[in-house]
């Protein structure tokens, strides 16, 4: 057994084979961990907070406009005798509404088209009053087509692929100037996403991506750091090796065939 033992270590050192130690791992410091856990807090706690904190200062907002023109009689902090954040929100959230339901009958519609005549004659307000229109008509009427769809284009030059969103397929003189069919791409900055360029693509040269758009949103903001699976790895993770059909035809040949029939011995 010694002798037989010391062959086989003559021959792995001969060989230069030498068997690997594993190293315990390093244990990390108190000042390591405690970084560690700050850090995981943050991550926790900053979007809560930030979120918790942008809601706030639109409620108080609201309250420090809208509450001092409700008239105390009316007013529910000074009915209760406590102050309510949220009056605002409330009153500004019913006034729309009702304007909303107003302006949809013949009376609110000839008001509408009576106050955007008497805009048009002023030149300043006209056109602020024209882009800001344009904007909310695209953004809320068609909130569901704003974005279209995620792409991959290249730019700004071959070879550097930038994400942009489809807003809409490309009309008037724009495209009556080019000869291929072009889309409206918005491509969007990081990390704020609403300033960005417009671009006129052709829609050939756009390849197709299958994140949807809040998904396409996220990875423009955390710049790369949040992205979303690829949902063609997960079906292709769910069908397993049976949907591979060359390891099925692997197993098909490698399996003896059965129709051979056995050999005989033959005697003399």
């Amino acid at each position: 057994m010694c002798a037989g033992y010391g062959g086989d270590e003559r021959a792995r050192r001969k060989g230069g084979h030498t068997p690997a130690l594993i190293q315990p791992a390093p244990k990390r410091g108190l000042f390591a961990r405690l970084r560690t856990y700050f850090l995981t807090g943050v991550v926790v706690a900053a979007p809560v907070g930030i979120t918790a904190w942008l809601i706030w200062l639109v409620v108080d907002l609201f309250d420090r406009t809208v509450v001092p023109l409700i008239p105390d009689a009316y007013n529910p902090s000074n009915v209760l005798g406590v102050s309510v954040p949220g009056v605002g929100v409330v009153v500004v959230l019913v006034l729309v509404t009702l304007l909303g339901a107003f302006v949809t009958n013949f009376a609110g519609r000839f008001m509408v088209r009576f106050g955007e005549r008497m805009v048009a004659r002023v030149p300043v307000v006209r056109t602020i009053y024209g882009v800001l229109k344009q904007i909310f008509d695209a953004v809320l009427a068609q909130s569901a087509n704003a974005f279209r769809e995620v792409v991959l284009i290249e730019y700004p030059r071959r070879g550097i692929w930038v994400i942009g969103f489809i807003t809409g397929t490309t009309r008037g003189e724009v495209q009556r100037a080019t000869e291929d069919q072009l889309v409206n791409v918005f491509l969007p900055t990081t990390p704020n996403p609403t300033s960005g360029f417009l671009l006129f693509v052709p829609r050939k040269d756009c390849i197709s991506l299958d994140m949807s758009v809040e998904e396409g949103v996220k990875l423009v903001i955390s710049g790369g750091i949040v992205t979303p699976p690829d949902p063609r790895s997960r079906e292709d993770a769910a069908a397993g090796p049976e949907s591979d059909p060359a390891s099925t035809d692997g197993a098909s040949s490698d399996a003896p065939d059965d129709q051979t029939p056995p050999r005989t011995a033959t005697t003399t």
